[in-house]
């Protein structure tokens, strides 16, 4: 997959089949559309583009709110693109000045222009254009002068599943993982670099990877412990997870620390990627450190329990 970053850096492909969306989380909903336009690009012989947005519409348009999080970073949206059979991903900076464009200039100044669409694909609801104007609606009336093919991805298609980004989002704040990775048609991703921590697990014989992720618009769920796969360096190990302020021992900061079941070595600066699994309790206070270990010495056995049935 080919990624480019701003519309000037995009060349002419042979018969484009175009999509458009932030596709945030990329879940079963917005799938169905990436298997159409690869469907369709392979009765053609053309070639799949997904044009999305960076940083989100909702970022520039509203940054009062300072509440957006997202499900999945730009590193992890384009690796799932490829995944999913895009040919190429073109990223328009999301501007002030962008955001102005009518419909009418998006259609003829992007599609048509610069991409030379072929076939435009977009899910029933999806909206572009200053002001959100432009609509499929919009599109059917006036698709004569275009000379593009087009095609919606029904109400009943998407639906179907019933997905949505915000649902999934919604799902992930109260710890119901199990709902969020259905959505979504894979476990939930954290990727991040291990840092150095208090080392406190070590002592009750529990020591744990602190986790940095890089990125301060990523969703991290609710607080509590999780049955996790994490992958390093393309070794998976089983695990479980903990989110939170560690009140057990006073912590300050939240914090993301993992438990990897039968691995001894040093991790820091590494990458990591942890698939959560399944949210095994709430973050809880003990009366001290013999009563935390005992938990964790619950939660390992429940974990490994779960992950040897997923």
């Amino acid at each position: 997959m080919k990624i480019y970053e701003g519309i000037e850096d995009f060349s002419r492909v042979p018969n484009p089949v175009v999509t458009i969306g932030t596709f945030d989380g990329v879940h079963l909903g917005h799938q169905k559309i990436l298997k159409r336009i690869r469907a369709i690009a392979d009765q053609i012989g053309g070639e799949t583009v997904m044009i999305t947005f960076w940083p989100h519409p909702r970022l520039i348009l509203h940054p009062e709110e300072h509440n957006l999080r997202l499900l999945t970073t730009f590193e992890e949206k384009a690796k799932l693109l490829r995944e999913f059979g895009i040919d190429h991903l073109l990223t328009i900076p999301f501007t002030k000045e962008f955001s102005e464009l009518t419909s009418e200039e998006f259609i003829q100044t992007i599609l048509i222009d610069k991409i030379q669409t072929r076939k435009l694909v977009i899910g029933y609801d999806h909206r572009f254009g200053r002001n959100r104007e432009g609509s499929f609606e919009y599109l059917k009336e006036n698709i004569g002068r275009y000379h593009f093919e087009l095609e919606e991805i029904s109400r009943e298609d998407v639906d179907d599943v019933g997905v949505s980004s915000t649902k999934i989002r919604q799902a992930l704040e109260v710890g119901e993982v199990h709902i969020a990775n259905e959505f979504l048609g894979r476990p939930y991703e954290l990727n991040g670099i291990i840092i150095k921590g208090q080392q406190l697990g070590r002592s009750i014989g529990f020591p744990t990877a602190n986790i940095h992720i890089p990125h301060d618009y990523k969703l991290i769920p609710c607080d509590g412990a999780y049955a996790a796969t994490i992958d390093i360096e393309k070794v998976t190990y089983s695990g479980m997870l903990n989110i939170g302020n560690r009140p057990t021992v006073n912590g300050s900061s939240r914090t993301i620390e993992a438990h990897l079941f039968d691995f001894n070595g040093d991790l820091y600066d590494r990458r990591v990627c942890v698939h959560l699994k399944s949210y095994l309790r709430p973050e809880i206070k003990f009366s001290g450190l013999e009563s935390l270990q005992e938990q964790l010495a619950k939660d390992k056995e429940l974990a490994r329990q779960i992950l040897t049935k997923v």
